[in-house]
């Protein structure tokens, strides 16, 4: 039948290839995400009832949310969440996507916090709080403290550490760390904005629709990355870390940021793609 389960999803995962340029494998994957949302269903129930029909109501609003990701609106944002180091997140458009390559971040702060101490632990521009979230996931034993200048960025955070059950993260409002006057850090992680203001990425894809304050830093996209490197040794402990995500070719430079602004110990981690995506040092 035209409007069964099996035959929506081939139709509309054909035309997220030929009108918004996926790949195959990501067009079965989306379409099935969607279907899942108006469903309220998991991968597996769509998988085995392919051949169940739709109903009129069910046709019409999956049919809204397919032209909304044909029109290039992120399916994050249309869905709701995005999954992110094994945790399901709430997004909005108020808040960066969550991205693999930022997974590499929090792969090189875990590998730093030891597993026995209660370590103090910073997330400057924590957005939907997808970094701080999962290192206060997987080191429940430290205290993370997560901050944004955006209130409604916060509010998704709140959202998402409570339906987690977290208990030991701390969300603050501050640019930066002008909220943060005399405490101090063993670590300080960020995925801050990094790319030039005039970027032509700025105006393709998903960016499209994504806050221009979470993504763009001046004219190289570095503004940011300098301010918090100038000032965060004032707020990391003795032997603490700053860790930063970057830009794919701005690797050499953060380095030489954090040289000249003293710290040591400095190296880069990799990203899944094998880019330097981070660069660290301590004080």
């Amino acid at each position: 039948m035209m409007n069964n389960i099996h035959h929506v999803l081939h139709q509309s995962s054909q035309q997220l290839v030929h009108t918004i340029g996926l790949d195959h494998a990501e067009a079965n994957l989306e379409a099935n995400l969607l279907l899942q949302h108006v469903l309220h269903v998991n991968r597996a129930w769509v998988i085995t009832h392919d051949r169940d029909v739709l109903n009129a109501d069910q046709q019409a609003e999956f049919q809204l949310l397919l032209k909304r990701r044909l029109d290039g609106e992120p399916i994050a944002y249309i869905v709701g969440f995005r999954e992110f180091y094994g945790l399901q997140l709430k997004v909005s458009p108020v808040t960066l996507i969550p991205r693999p390559d930022t997974e590499t971040l929090v792969d090189a702060a875990l590998e730093k916090v030891p597993l026995d101490k209660a370590w103090h632990i910073l997330d400057l521009g924590t957005g939907t709080g997808a970094v701080a979230l999962a290192i206060a996931k997987h080191r429940n034993n430290c205290e993370v403290t997560a901050v944004d200048q955006s209130s409604d960025a916060l509010s998704v955070t709140l959202e998402n550490a409570q339906s987690l059950k977290l208990n030991n993260l701390r969300l603050i409002e501050s640019n930066w760390f002008s909220e943060l006057q005399g405490e101090g850090f063993d670590l300080i992680v960020s995925n801050p904005p990094y790319i030039a203001q005039d970027d032509e990425h700025l105006k393709q894809g998903d960016l499209r629709f994504e806050p221009i304050s979470a993504l763009a830093s001046g004219m190289d996209g570095l503004d940011d990355i300098r301010k918090i490197v100038q000032d965060a040794p004032d707020y990391l402990k003795t032997n603490g870390w700053l860790m930063l995500e970057h830009g794919f070719d701005q690797a050499e430079s953060v380095a030489t940021l954090l040289k000249t602004r003293g710290f040591n110990q400095i190296a880069h981690a990799k990203d899944i793609a094998g880019t330097l995506r981070v660069t660290f040092g301590a004080i």
